[in-house]
């Protein structure tokens, strides 16, 4: 996106103490408990006073919001801290266009958020803040301002991302994304992982590189999705992106817990208490760290005006009005076999939502009222579909139970083999094939139920709403990269959609390994056994740059060689120019 301002350079990456202008060369801690941080009040204690960075969200033509996080000792645990704050159009802060003061304490986690307004549009600003009785001062951050609604713009950058867990790897996909000419970064959720030490996500790297979870257990209380939320905010890749970049977010199910809906989550049960004071803490604490330009910290569903060029739209498809997700295993019978008319049934019960009615009423008006050449729907989950073989399926459930021996993994590759025959003869017209050929492929079940393909009646509605408009949905939450065609009922096509790899999390090489000729062997396979599916990369951590210009969407999927070193290089794995 094209601004008032002359280059991009690499911001400083630690604190600059003011008084002396010295970088403090100390090193960023993963585990961040106060008491292993504070010292004794005295400002020459050198304590890391803005220790988790600072960060620029939600910018609008003439807004953007700002944070950061005050470190205190513990004589300062029970004080307001006043911190100042400053907005200026050059590096140096010589041309200082606002600046104003925020209090903080121990009721906000001493975060900072501030909503800087009356600034120009379409223009690059440089923040920081201050703590005067210390003398102290934060790194810079960069951010910018939107174009007016209208304005002619001639190109949008959106580095698009999910899914970090911290115990997975380094951060090495933030770090691309600093250094990467993207606009703005569209973080489509998963920012964290409730997961306690051991658990999911942790592997032969996770104790060598430091990153087991800190608090160890799960977290539950307040204080346990704080003290979380510090430890991701300490990782100096994430810190980077944050300090170059301004984020939009939406939250997806680890902000909360594994598999949430509106009244509950798969991981979390009745000896843990209350559900609904737990997700309260997750909201809360969410907000004090990614705040969202919102009158009611629990919606988060929002839209963004890029001048004539896109207009983006931000869904809640996790928890605002989630019906819980459908089971497989709830419509087996007593004799093993698949009750496929119920399921059926229940699939296509016009009541099950996964927006609720008021969101879906909202987007309708956001989407329909907007005039912006390209329609952009950011939410968390595939929406596209995602139909395949009963058979294999049922293979997949078998090898990632756990307990999978070498010959329940070889049967699934033969199944993947056999299948694939059968389809490709299919596309070839083969007429020998025997009705039972036609039904191992035609006999079809929703890959993931946790997407919009376990509520298929409202993504209908949402199809309607998009007829006759361009459209690019972006998802995340799988760890795999992934770009279809988005259908309707009628099979004809509503636009189409660029779903991000993790920052860490693993994808389908936690599952099947890392051969590469497995790993491609079963990219292949989904790609022909699925109809709607154009693209997908099942190994690798990475993001989406996602392109806007007046005549395409373009979306290079960008992966990081590893997540185990700090020495790393960025390859662009496929560029795909939607067909819309």
């Amino acid at each position: 996106m094209k601004r008032n301002t002359t280059t991009r350079r690499a911001f400083l990456a630690k604190s600059i103490w003011a008084s002396g202008g010295v970088i403090l060369a100390s090193q960023l801690v993963a585990c961040e408990k106060l008491d292993n941080l504070i010292g004794n009040g005295d400002a020459n204690d050198e304590i890391p006073r803005f220790l988790h960075g600072v960060g620029s969200f939600d910018p609008t033509a003439e807004a953007v919001m700002i944070w950061t996080r005050f470190t205190p000792t513990t004589e300062e645990v029970n004080k307001i801290i006043d911190i100042k704050w400053q907005v200026a159009t050059d590096r140096s802060f010589t041309n200082i266009v606002t600046e104003g003061s925020s209090a903080c304490s121990i009721e906000n986690d001493f975060t900072v958020v501030e909503d800087v307004t009356g600034l120009s549009s379409n223009n690059t600003y440089y923040y920081r803040f201050l703590e005067e009785n210390l003398k102290t001062t934060s790194v810079v951050g960069e951010t910018i301002t939107l174009p007016k609604a209208g304005e002619h713009l001639t190109s949008l950058k959106l580095a698009v991302c999910s899914c970090s867990n911290y115990p997975a790897g380094l951060f090495n996909v933030y770090d691309a994304i600093a250094k990467s000419d993207a606009d703005i970064v569209i973080h489509l959720g998963d920012y964290i992982y409730e997961y306690g030490e051991g658990e999911y996500g942790t592997n032969e790297n996770t104790e060598a590189l430091k990153r087991v979870h800190d608090p160890k257990n799960e977290i539950l209380s307040l204080e346990d999705y704080r003290l979380r939320y510090r430890q991701y905010r300490t990782d100096e890749s994430l810190q980077l992106a944050h300090q170059k970049k301004p984020f939009i977010v939406v939250w997806d199910d680890h902000e909360i817990t594994n598999d949430t809906y509106t009244t509950g989550a798969e991981n979390h049960s009745e000896d843990e208490g209350s559900f609904e004071l737990r997700k309260q803490f997750a909201v809360r604490v969410h907000g004090e760290y990614l705040p969202i330009r919102t009158n009611d910290r629990n919606i988060i569903y929002r839209s963004f005006q890029f001048g004539n060029l896109a207009n983006l739209v931000m869904l809640d498809t996790r928890v605002i009005g989630r019906d819980k997700q459908l089971s497989f295993g709830d419509y087996f019978t007593a004799d093993g076999n698949f009750d496929f008319g119920g399921f059926s049934s229940a699939m296509m019960d016009p009541n099950r939502s996964i927006l609720g009615s008021e969101q879906l009423a909202w987007a309708g008006s956001q989407i329909t009222g907007s005039n912006a050449e390209w329609q952009v729907i950011g939410q968390q989950v595939l929406m596209a579909k995602m139909f395949v073989p009963a058979e294999l399926l049922i293979g997949i459930g078998a090898v990632s139970s756990g307990n999978a021996t070498p010959e329940v993994f070889q049967q699934l590759l033969n199944t993947i083999s056999e299948l694939s025959a059968i389809k490709a003869r299919v596309l070839n017209n083969d007429r020998s094939l025997t009705p039972r050929d036609l039904s191992r492929i035609n006999t079809v079940v929703p890959y993931n139920l946790d997407a919009w393909d376990g509520y298929p009646v409202e993504r209908e509605k949402l199809f309607a709403l998009l007829n006759g408009k361009k459209t690019i949905v972006l998802a995340g939450d799988t760890h795999n990269a992934w770009n279809s065609n988005l259908t309707d009922v009628n099979g004809d096509k509503v636009g189409e959609e660029f779903a991000c790899s993790s920052v860490t999390s693993p994808g389908f090489e936690g599952l099947f390994g890392t051969d590469p000729e497995t790993v491609a062997g079963i990219e292949q396979a989904f790609s022909l056994l699925i109809d709607d599916l154009k693209y997908f990369d099942a190994s690798r951590r990475g993001y989406v740059m996602a392109e806007f210009t007046s005549g395409s969407a373009v979306a290079e999927y960008r992966f990081v060689d590893n997540i185990s070193s700090s020495v790393y290089n960025t390859t662009i794995g496929k560029t795909i120019t939607a067909d819309i």
